[in-house]
């Protein structure tokens, strides 16, 4: 018998500096749709910001972003 995980569908948006670049931006990608419960991630530089679809754990999210990235805060 299998287990079907139900969405709570929300959004987190999350502070993130240190990205300069689009590979930057698809490190943190990378690194956010690995954690369990994103949907999707999208993250832009010139904003210092990601954006998580999804039911993850904010403090999982924060503990996946990668060096030299830093968290600042999440909404």
């Amino acid at each position: 018998m299998s287990r079907e995980r139900h969405s709570r569908d929300v959004t987190t948006t999350m502070r993130i500096t240190g990205m300069t670049c689009d590979g930057c931006e698809a490190n943190v990608i990378e690194a956010l749709e690995g954690v369990d419960g994103v949907e999707s991630a999208a993250a832009d530089h010139e904003a210092d910001e990601a954006v998580v679809e999804g039911d993850a754990d904010p403090l999982d999210l924060i503990a996946a972003v990668p060096d030299p990235y830093e968290v600042e805060s999440t909404a």
